[in-house]
Protein backbone atom coordinates (compact mmCIF):
# COMPACT_ATOMS: atom_id res chain seq x y z
CA UNK A 1 0.00 0.00 0.00
CA UNK A 2 1.62 3.19 -0.93
CA UNK A 3 2.05 6.56 1.34
CA UNK A 4 -1.13 8.38 0.43
CA UNK A 5 -3.20 5.47 1.12
CA UNK A 6 -1.50 5.01 4.90
CA UNK A 7 -2.22 9.00 4.83
CA UNK A 8 -5.73 7.83 3.90
CA UNK A 9 -6.35 5.30 6.45
CA UNK A 10 -4.81 7.79 9.26
CA UNK A 11 -6.80 10.32 8.74
CA UNK A 12 -10.16 8.49 7.98
CA UNK A 13 -10.13 4.95 10.22
CA UNK A 14 -9.11 7.20 13.70
CA UNK A 15 -8.58 3.78 15.41
CA UNK A 16 -11.07 1.69 14.17
CA UNK A 17 -10.71 -1.47 12.68
CA UNK A 18 -11.47 -2.36 8.95
CA UNK A 19 -14.18 -5.20 8.84
CA UNK A 20 -14.04 -7.02 5.16
CA UNK A 21 -15.94 -9.68 4.43
CA UNK A 22 -13.78 -12.49 3.67
CA UNK A 23 -15.89 -15.30 2.07
CA UNK A 24 -17.69 -16.55 5.32
CA UNK A 25 -20.94 -15.23 4.39
CA UNK A 26 -22.76 -14.24 1.36
CA UNK A 27 -23.26 -9.81 0.40
CA UNK A 28 -26.76 -9.34 -0.44
CA UNK A 29 -26.12 -5.67 -1.90
CA UNK A 30 -29.23 -3.68 -1.64
CA UNK A 31 -30.54 -1.68 -5.00
CA UNK A 32 -31.00 1.89 -4.36
CA UNK A 33 -31.81 4.51 -7.24
CA UNK A 34 -29.08 7.13 -7.96
CA UNK A 35 -26.68 8.90 -10.66
CA UNK A 36 -24.62 6.35 -9.85
CA UNK A 37 -26.46 3.12 -10.11
CA UNK A 38 -27.63 4.26 -13.37
CA UNK A 39 -23.94 4.92 -14.51
CA UNK A 40 -23.34 1.33 -13.78
CA UNK A 41 -26.32 0.47 -15.73
CA UNK A 42 -24.96 1.57 -18.36
CA UNK A 43 -21.68 -0.01 -17.92
CA UNK A 44 -23.51 -3.35 -18.25
CA UNK A 45 -24.81 -1.77 -22.05
CA UNK A 46 -21.21 -1.30 -23.04
CA UNK A 47 -21.20 -5.19 -23.07
CA UNK A 48 -24.13 -5.36 -25.23
CA UNK A 49 -22.16 -5.58 -28.28
CA UNK A 50 -20.11 -8.81 -27.00
CA UNK A 51 -23.99 -10.87 -27.09
CA UNK A 52 -24.93 -9.43 -30.57
CA UNK A 53 -20.93 -8.89 -32.17
CA UNK A 54 -21.41 -12.85 -33.33
CA UNK A 55 -24.87 -12.06 -35.59
CA UNK A 56 -23.39 -8.89 -37.41
CA UNK A 57 -22.57 -9.64 -40.97
CA UNK A 58 -20.26 -7.56 -43.04
CA UNK A 59 -20.20 -7.64 -46.87
CA UNK A 60 -21.58 -11.24 -46.61
CA UNK A 61 -19.30 -12.88 -44.20
CA UNK A 62 -19.10 -12.80 -39.82
CA UNK A 63 -18.47 -8.76 -39.49
CA UNK A 64 -15.82 -9.83 -36.48
CA UNK A 65 -14.10 -13.17 -36.83
CA UNK A 66 -10.74 -14.76 -35.46
CA UNK A 67 -10.37 -17.80 -37.97
CA UNK A 68 -8.10 -19.70 -36.34
CA UNK A 69 -8.19 -22.27 -38.47
CA UNK A 70 -7.22 -20.25 -41.73
CA UNK A 71 -5.22 -17.90 -39.43
CA UNK A 72 -6.84 -14.61 -40.64
CA UNK A 73 -8.89 -12.51 -38.16
CA UNK A 74 -11.63 -10.00 -39.35
CA UNK A 75 -12.71 -6.55 -38.10
CA UNK A 76 -15.10 -5.72 -40.71
CA UNK A 77 -13.28 -4.73 -43.65
CA UNK A 78 -9.75 -5.35 -42.07
CA UNK A 79 -8.42 -8.70 -42.34
CA UNK A 80 -5.32 -9.52 -39.99
CA UNK A 81 -2.96 -12.04 -40.57
CA UNK A 82 -0.49 -13.54 -38.09
CA UNK A 83 2.15 -11.29 -40.06
CA UNK A 84 0.58 -8.29 -38.68
CA UNK A 85 -0.02 -9.66 -35.28
CA UNK A 86 2.47 -6.73 -33.88
CA UNK A 87 -0.12 -4.83 -33.37
CA UNK A 88 -1.81 -6.79 -30.70
CA UNK A 89 1.00 -5.49 -28.94
CA UNK A 90 0.36 -2.00 -29.14
CA UNK A 91 -3.49 -3.09 -28.27
CA UNK A 92 -2.02 -4.51 -25.22
CA UNK A 93 0.09 -1.86 -24.29
CA UNK A 94 -2.70 0.62 -24.98
CA UNK A 95 -4.98 -1.09 -22.34
CA UNK A 96 -2.35 -1.60 -19.76
CA UNK A 97 -1.52 2.35 -19.55
CA UNK A 98 -5.24 3.60 -20.14
CA UNK A 99 -5.91 0.95 -17.12
CA UNK A 100 -3.08 2.78 -15.02
CA UNK A 101 -4.41 6.10 -16.54
CA UNK A 102 -7.99 5.78 -14.85
CA UNK A 103 -6.87 4.42 -11.96
CA UNK A 104 -4.48 7.19 -11.23
CA UNK A 105 -7.38 10.03 -12.09
CA UNK A 106 -10.34 8.06 -10.53
CA UNK A 107 -8.97 5.21 -8.54
CA UNK A 108 -11.35 1.55 -9.57
CA UNK A 109 -13.61 3.39 -11.74
CA UNK A 110 -13.28 0.79 -14.47
CA UNK A 111 -13.80 -2.53 -11.71
CA UNK A 112 -16.57 -0.48 -10.65
CA UNK A 113 -18.43 0.15 -14.17
CA UNK A 114 -16.56 -1.55 -16.44
CA UNK A 115 -14.98 -5.32 -15.56
CA UNK A 116 -16.88 -8.14 -17.00
CA UNK A 117 -16.51 -9.65 -13.51
CA UNK A 118 -18.55 -6.61 -12.24
CA UNK A 119 -21.06 -6.91 -14.52
CA UNK A 120 -21.54 -10.42 -14.48
CA UNK A 121 -22.01 -10.51 -10.84
CA UNK A 122 -24.73 -7.15 -11.48
CA UNK A 123 -26.87 -9.29 -14.08
CA UNK A 124 -26.24 -12.36 -11.69
CA UNK A 125 -27.44 -10.77 -8.53
CA UNK A 126 -30.41 -8.78 -10.11
CA UNK A 127 -31.68 -12.47 -10.92
CA UNK A 128 -31.22 -13.62 -7.93
CA UNK A 129 -33.41 -10.55 -6.35
CA UNK A 130 -35.80 -11.80 -8.78
CA UNK A 131 -36.64 -14.76 -7.81
CA UNK A 132 -35.31 -14.20 -3.82
CA UNK A 133 -36.28 -10.52 -2.95
CA UNK A 134 -34.70 -8.03 -0.82
CA UNK A 135 -31.69 -8.74 1.05
CA UNK A 136 -33.42 -9.51 4.16
CA UNK A 137 -35.55 -11.94 2.30
CA UNK A 138 -32.43 -13.52 0.88
CA UNK A 139 -30.78 -13.77 4.35
CA UNK A 140 -34.07 -15.59 5.58
CA UNK A 141 -34.08 -17.95 2.84
CA UNK A 142 -30.53 -18.81 3.73
CA UNK A 143 -31.43 -19.68 7.07
CA UNK A 144 -34.43 -21.38 6.48
CA UNK A 145 -34.79 -24.98 6.16
CA UNK A 146 -34.61 -27.18 2.94
CA UNK A 147 -38.42 -27.43 1.53
CA UNK A 148 -40.47 -27.43 -1.45
CA UNK A 149 -40.66 -23.62 -1.69
CA UNK A 150 -36.79 -22.93 -0.89
CA UNK A 151 -35.81 -26.17 -3.54
CA UNK A 152 -37.90 -24.65 -6.06
CA UNK A 153 -36.46 -20.98 -6.00
CA UNK A 154 -33.18 -22.03 -5.93
CA UNK A 155 -33.55 -24.53 -8.45
CA UNK A 156 -35.31 -21.85 -10.81
CA UNK A 157 -32.47 -19.42 -9.79
CA UNK A 158 -29.56 -21.73 -10.45
CA UNK A 159 -30.81 -22.59 -13.73
CA UNK A 160 -31.02 -18.94 -15.25
CA UNK A 161 -27.80 -18.95 -13.91
CA UNK A 162 -26.45 -21.31 -15.83
CA UNK A 163 -28.63 -20.63 -18.79
CA UNK A 164 -26.45 -16.74 -19.13
CA UNK A 165 -23.02 -18.64 -18.14
CA UNK A 166 -23.89 -20.93 -21.11
CA UNK A 167 -24.90 -18.56 -23.42
CA UNK A 168 -21.66 -16.35 -22.08
CA UNK A 169 -19.80 -19.43 -23.13
CA UNK A 170 -21.19 -19.92 -26.36
CA UNK A 171 -21.49 -16.19 -27.70
CA UNK A 172 -17.49 -16.14 -26.94
CA UNK A 173 -16.88 -19.30 -29.03
CA UNK A 174 -19.47 -18.23 -31.67
CA UNK A 175 -16.57 -15.15 -32.43
CA UNK A 176 -14.05 -18.11 -33.61
CA UNK A 177 -16.30 -19.90 -36.20
CA UNK A 178 -18.45 -21.92 -34.19
CA UNK A 179 -22.04 -21.72 -35.07
CA UNK A 180 -25.03 -22.90 -32.87
CA UNK A 181 -25.90 -25.57 -35.31
CA UNK A 182 -22.12 -26.95 -34.27
CA UNK A 183 -23.99 -27.60 -30.61
CA UNK A 184 -27.17 -28.72 -31.79
CA UNK A 185 -26.06 -31.69 -34.30
CA UNK A 186 -23.41 -32.68 -32.14
CA UNK A 187 -20.57 -31.45 -34.38
CA UNK A 188 -18.46 -29.61 -32.36
CA UNK A 189 -14.91 -30.40 -31.38
CA UNK A 190 -13.99 -31.49 -28.20
CA UNK A 191 -11.82 -28.26 -27.74
CA UNK A 192 -14.81 -25.95 -28.60
CA UNK A 193 -17.29 -28.22 -26.23
CA UNK A 194 -14.10 -28.12 -23.39
CA UNK A 195 -13.76 -23.92 -24.00
CA UNK A 196 -17.16 -23.48 -23.76
CA UNK A 197 -18.02 -25.56 -20.36
CA UNK A 198 -14.86 -23.98 -19.07
CA UNK A 199 -15.78 -20.52 -19.76
CA UNK A 200 -19.18 -21.50 -18.54
CA UNK A 201 -18.30 -22.41 -15.60
CA UNK A 202 -16.23 -19.78 -14.72
CA UNK A 203 -18.63 -17.28 -15.35
CA UNK A 204 -21.33 -19.50 -13.33
CA UNK A 205 -18.89 -19.89 -10.24
CA UNK A 206 -17.08 -16.18 -10.70
CA UNK A 207 -20.38 -13.73 -11.11
CA UNK A 208 -22.75 -16.37 -9.33
CA UNK A 209 -21.11 -18.28 -6.20
CA UNK A 210 -17.66 -15.83 -5.22
CA UNK A 211 -18.54 -12.54 -6.54
CA UNK A 212 -16.38 -9.93 -4.65
CA UNK A 213 -13.71 -12.70 -3.47
CA UNK A 214 -12.88 -13.01 -7.10
CA UNK A 215 -11.98 -9.34 -7.24
CA UNK A 216 -10.47 -9.61 -3.46
CA UNK A 217 -8.76 -13.25 -4.05
CA UNK A 218 -8.03 -13.93 -7.67
CA UNK A 219 -7.69 -10.46 -9.93
CA UNK A 220 -4.67 -8.99 -8.58
CA UNK A 221 -5.33 -5.32 -10.10
CA UNK A 222 -7.06 -4.60 -6.24
CA UNK A 223 -3.79 -5.29 -4.90
CA UNK A 224 -1.37 -3.30 -7.15
CA UNK A 225 -4.14 -0.53 -8.05
CA UNK A 226 -2.84 0.72 -4.10
CA UNK A 227 0.63 1.97 -6.25
CA UNK A 228 -1.26 3.98 -9.00
CA UNK A 229 -2.87 6.52 -6.82
CA UNK A 230 -1.82 9.56 -5.42
CA UNK A 231 -3.13 12.55 -3.76
CA UNK A 232 -5.26 13.98 -6.54
CA UNK A 233 -6.68 10.54 -7.51
CA UNK A 234 -10.82 11.22 -7.13
CA UNK A 235 -12.28 8.62 -5.08
CA UNK A 236 -15.05 7.84 -3.07
CA UNK A 237 -14.91 9.43 0.46
CA UNK A 238 -16.37 10.04 3.39
CA UNK A 239 -15.83 13.83 5.56
CA UNK A 240 -14.72 12.46 8.66
CA UNK A 241 -14.75 15.61 10.00
CA UNK A 242 -18.55 16.72 8.93
CA UNK A 243 -19.78 13.06 9.84
CA UNK A 244 -18.51 12.24 13.51
CA UNK A 245 -19.73 12.05 16.20
CA UNK A 246 -21.98 9.22 14.36
CA UNK A 247 -25.47 9.41 16.52
CA UNK A 248 -28.80 7.25 15.62
CA UNK A 249 -31.08 10.19 14.60
CA UNK A 250 -34.23 10.97 17.21
CA UNK A 251 -37.09 12.63 16.35
CA UNK A 252 -37.19 16.51 17.79
CA UNK A 253 -33.77 15.74 19.63
CA UNK A 254 -30.63 17.08 18.96
CA UNK A 255 -27.43 15.22 20.71
CA UNK A 256 -24.57 18.12 21.32
CA UNK A 257 -21.39 17.86 19.09
CA UNK A 258 -23.28 15.18 16.63
CA UNK A 259 -22.01 14.41 13.11
CA UNK A 260 -24.17 14.68 9.99
CA UNK A 261 -23.78 10.52 9.95
CA UNK A 262 -26.65 9.05 11.30
CA UNK A 263 -25.09 5.73 11.40
CA UNK A 264 -27.99 3.95 9.21
CA UNK A 265 -25.37 1.87 7.80
CA UNK A 266 -27.25 2.34 3.85
CA UNK A 267 -23.58 3.08 2.81
CA UNK A 268 -22.59 -0.14 3.64
CA UNK A 269 -26.04 -2.27 2.83
CA UNK A 270 -25.67 -0.76 -0.93
CA UNK A 271 -22.32 -1.74 -1.15
CA UNK A 272 -21.68 -4.75 -3.47
CA UNK A 273 -17.91 -5.47 -1.88
CA UNK A 274 -19.33 -5.37 1.68
CA UNK A 275 -16.82 -2.33 2.59
CA UNK A 276 -17.53 0.54 4.96
CA UNK A 277 -16.46 3.90 3.08
CA UNK A 278 -16.44 5.51 6.69
CA UNK A 279 -13.29 3.34 8.07
CA UNK A 280 -11.66 4.59 5.13
CA UNK A 281 -10.03 3.34 1.81
CA UNK A 282 -9.42 -0.15 1.46
CA UNK A 283 -8.89 -2.65 -1.93
CA UNK A 284 -12.08 -3.85 -1.67
CA UNK A 285 -13.22 -0.48 -2.69
CA UNK A 286 -14.44 -0.71 -6.51
CA UNK A 287 -15.05 2.86 -7.23
CA UNK A 288 -18.50 2.50 -7.93
CA UNK A 289 -20.25 5.08 -6.06
CA UNK A 290 -23.00 3.29 -4.92
CA UNK A 291 -22.62 4.42 -1.09
CA UNK A 292 -22.47 8.18 -2.76
CA UNK A 293 -26.23 7.72 -3.65
CA UNK A 294 -27.28 5.52 -0.64
CA UNK A 295 -25.65 8.39 1.79
CA UNK A 296 -27.11 11.57 -0.14
CA UNK A 297 -30.44 10.15 -0.23
CA UNK A 298 -30.44 9.94 3.37
CA UNK A 299 -29.47 13.17 3.81
CA UNK A 300 -32.37 14.93 1.27
CA UNK A 301 -34.35 12.75 3.70
CA UNK A 302 -33.14 14.10 6.88
CA UNK A 303 -33.00 17.87 5.48
CA UNK A 304 -29.06 17.45 5.60
CA UNK A 305 -26.47 18.60 2.92
CA UNK A 306 -25.69 16.20 -0.03
CA UNK A 307 -21.91 15.07 -0.14
CA UNK A 308 -21.08 13.74 3.50
CA UNK A 309 -19.47 10.65 1.16
CA UNK A 310 -18.37 12.06 -2.24
CA UNK A 311 -15.74 11.30 -4.84
CA UNK A 312 -12.73 13.71 -3.59
CA UNK A 313 -9.04 13.58 -3.00
CA UNK A 314 -7.18 13.49 -0.31
CA UNK A 315 -5.54 16.68 -1.09
CA UNK A 316 -9.12 18.33 -0.92
CA UNK A 317 -10.44 16.87 1.78
CA UNK A 318 -7.29 16.87 4.26
CA UNK A 319 -4.94 19.96 2.89
CA UNK A 320 -8.13 22.04 1.08
CA UNK A 321 -6.31 21.69 -1.71
CA UNK A 322 -7.94 22.15 -5.24
CA UNK A 323 -7.86 19.23 -7.59
CA UNK A 324 -5.00 19.85 -10.24
CA UNK A 325 -6.19 19.99 -14.61
CA UNK A 326 -4.50 16.94 -16.03
CA UNK A 327 -2.27 18.26 -17.77
CA UNK A 328 -0.17 19.94 -14.74
CA UNK A 329 0.34 16.16 -13.28
CA UNK A 330 3.43 14.51 -14.02
CA UNK A 331 2.18 10.82 -14.36
CA UNK A 332 -0.83 11.69 -16.33
CA UNK A 333 1.27 13.36 -18.77
CA UNK A 334 3.39 10.57 -19.07
CA UNK A 335 0.38 8.07 -19.46
CA UNK A 336 -1.07 9.79 -22.47
CA UNK A 337 2.10 10.44 -23.91
CA UNK A 338 2.50 6.79 -23.93
CA UNK A 339 -1.65 6.07 -24.96
CA UNK A 340 -1.02 8.40 -27.85
CA UNK A 341 2.04 7.06 -29.48
CA UNK A 342 0.49 3.66 -29.00
CA UNK A 343 -2.76 4.26 -30.64
CA UNK A 344 -1.22 6.62 -33.21
CA UNK A 345 1.02 3.20 -34.01
CA UNK A 346 -2.12 1.06 -34.08
CA UNK A 347 -3.99 3.04 -36.07
CA UNK A 348 -1.53 3.86 -39.19
CA UNK A 349 -0.76 0.04 -38.79
CA UNK A 350 -4.85 -0.97 -38.96
CA UNK A 351 -4.89 1.72 -42.00
CA UNK A 352 -2.02 0.74 -43.65
CA UNK A 353 -1.95 -2.98 -43.52
CA UNK A 354 -0.23 -4.33 -46.91
CA UNK A 355 -2.48 -6.69 -49.02
CA UNK A 356 0.82 -8.88 -49.57
CA UNK A 357 3.73 -10.17 -47.60
CA UNK A 358 6.44 -10.24 -49.68
CA UNK A 359 9.82 -12.07 -48.61
CA UNK A 360 13.24 -13.64 -50.71
CA UNK A 361 15.08 -16.40 -49.18
CA UNK A 362 18.64 -16.93 -50.73
CA UNK A 363 19.65 -20.98 -51.00
CA UNK A 364 22.38 -20.95 -48.32
CA UNK A 365 22.62 -24.78 -49.31
CA UNK A 366 24.90 -23.87 -51.58
CA UNK A 367 24.97 -20.26 -52.22
CA UNK A 368 25.61 -21.51 -56.09
CA UNK A 369 26.60 -23.36 -58.44
CA UNK A 370 28.64 -23.61 -61.35
CA UNK A 371 27.25 -24.68 -64.86
CA UNK A 372 28.44 -26.50 -67.23
CA UNK A 373 28.94 -23.33 -69.42
CA UNK A 374 31.23 -21.15 -66.57
CA UNK A 375 28.03 -19.41 -65.70
CA UNK A 376 27.48 -19.02 -61.92
CA UNK A 377 23.65 -19.81 -60.85
CA UNK A 378 21.99 -18.72 -57.53
CA UNK A 379 18.60 -20.09 -56.38
CA UNK A 380 15.81 -17.72 -54.34
CA UNK A 381 12.59 -18.98 -52.78
CA UNK A 382 10.33 -16.11 -53.02
CA UNK A 383 7.39 -16.00 -50.43
CA UNK A 384 4.06 -14.08 -51.14
CA UNK A 385 1.06 -14.10 -48.82
CA UNK A 386 -2.01 -12.77 -50.01
CA UNK A 387 -3.57 -10.82 -47.61
CA UNK A 388 -6.63 -9.58 -48.78
CA UNK A 389 -10.27 -11.39 -48.92
CA UNK A 390 -9.94 -12.11 -52.65
CA UNK A 391 -7.75 -13.93 -55.18
CA UNK A 392 -5.17 -12.04 -56.82
CA UNK A 393 -2.83 -12.38 -60.15
CA UNK A 394 0.74 -11.50 -59.37
CA UNK A 395 3.54 -10.47 -61.41
CA UNK A 396 7.39 -11.30 -60.47
CA UNK A 397 10.04 -8.83 -62.00
CA UNK A 398 14.09 -8.58 -60.80
CA UNK A 399 16.54 -5.49 -61.73
CA UNK A 400 20.13 -5.78 -60.95
CA UNK A 401 23.58 -3.66 -62.22
CA UNK A 402 24.80 -7.17 -63.29
CA UNK A 403 24.35 -7.14 -67.22
CA UNK A 404 23.28 -9.75 -68.37
CA UNK A 405 21.32 -11.33 -65.62
CA UNK A 406 19.29 -14.06 -66.81
CA UNK A 407 16.41 -16.22 -65.39
CA UNK A 408 14.85 -19.31 -66.78
CA UNK A 409 11.63 -18.44 -67.40
CA UNK A 410 9.20 -15.20 -66.31
CA UNK A 411 6.78 -15.20 -63.47
CA UNK A 412 3.48 -13.24 -65.03
CA UNK A 413 0.04 -13.16 -64.13
CA UNK A 414 0.51 -16.41 -61.01
CA UNK A 415 -2.76 -16.33 -59.50
CA UNK A 416 -2.43 -16.82 -55.02
CA UNK A 417 -6.05 -17.45 -53.04
CA UNK A 418 -6.76 -15.08 -50.18
CA UNK A 419 -4.75 -15.92 -47.02
CA UNK A 420 -2.13 -18.12 -48.93
CA UNK A 421 1.27 -18.28 -49.45
CA UNK A 422 2.95 -18.83 -52.71
CA UNK A 423 6.53 -19.65 -52.89
CA UNK A 424 8.02 -19.07 -56.36
CA UNK A 425 11.78 -20.66 -56.62
CA UNK A 426 13.72 -18.36 -59.18
CA UNK A 427 16.90 -19.17 -60.53
CA UNK A 428 19.10 -16.58 -61.76
CA UNK A 429 22.33 -17.14 -63.90
CA UNK A 430 25.05 -14.65 -64.58
CA UNK A 431 29.38 -14.90 -66.10
CA UNK A 432 31.11 -14.11 -62.96
CA UNK A 433 33.40 -11.57 -64.89
CA UNK A 434 29.80 -9.75 -65.60
CA UNK A 435 29.50 -9.29 -61.40
CA UNK A 436 31.05 -6.12 -60.50
CA UNK A 437 31.28 -4.84 -57.01
CA UNK A 438 27.25 -4.10 -56.46
CA UNK A 439 26.04 -7.43 -56.32
CA UNK A 440 22.19 -6.53 -55.03
CA UNK A 441 19.26 -7.73 -56.92
CA UNK A 442 16.02 -6.03 -56.02
CA UNK A 443 12.81 -8.35 -56.65
CA UNK A 444 9.81 -6.79 -57.21
CA UNK A 445 6.20 -8.22 -56.76
CA UNK A 446 3.31 -6.21 -58.24
CA UNK A 447 -0.54 -7.01 -58.44
CA UNK A 448 -3.50 -4.75 -59.55
CA UNK A 449 -2.88 -2.58 -56.38
CA UNK A 450 0.03 -3.32 -54.50
CA UNK A 451 3.84 -3.20 -55.22
CA UNK A 452 6.23 -4.25 -53.15
CA UNK A 453 9.96 -4.70 -53.46
CA UNK A 454 13.13 -7.07 -51.66
CA UNK A 455 16.73 -6.71 -51.77
CA UNK A 456 18.75 -9.53 -51.84
CA UNK A 457 22.48 -10.50 -53.46
CA UNK A 458 24.26 -12.67 -56.61
CA UNK A 459 27.02 -14.63 -55.09
CA UNK A 460 29.78 -15.74 -56.87
CA UNK A 461 33.41 -17.70 -56.04
CA UNK A 462 35.05 -13.91 -55.85
CA UNK A 463 32.36 -12.53 -54.04
CA UNK A 464 32.71 -15.22 -51.15
CA UNK A 465 36.56 -14.31 -50.86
Amino acid sequence: MSKDNIQVDNLYTEGEQWVQNLGEKTVHAKRMKGKFRLLKWIGILVWLPFFIGPYINWNGRQAILFDIEKRQYHLFDITIFPQDLWMLTMVLLFLAILLAAMTTVLGRVFCGYFCFQTVWTDMFTKVEEYFEGSPAKRRKLENASWGLRKIRIKVSKHLVWLAIAFLSGVTWMLYFGVSWADYFNASASATTLSVTVIISLGAYTFAGHMREQTCLWICPYARIQGVMIDKQTILPTYDYTRGEQREKLKKGQYAEGQGDCIDCHQCVAVCPTGVDIRKGQEYGCITCGLCIDACDSVMTKVGKPIGLIRYTSLDEMKFNKPTKVLYKRPRVIVYSTILLIALSILTYGLFNIAPMDFKVLHDRQPLFVQLSDGSIRNKYELKIMNKTNRPIRVDVNFKSEITPLKSQRQYKNIPISSGNVKSIYVYLKAFERDVGDNNDVIFSVTSDDSALRYKSSFFTPRSMQ
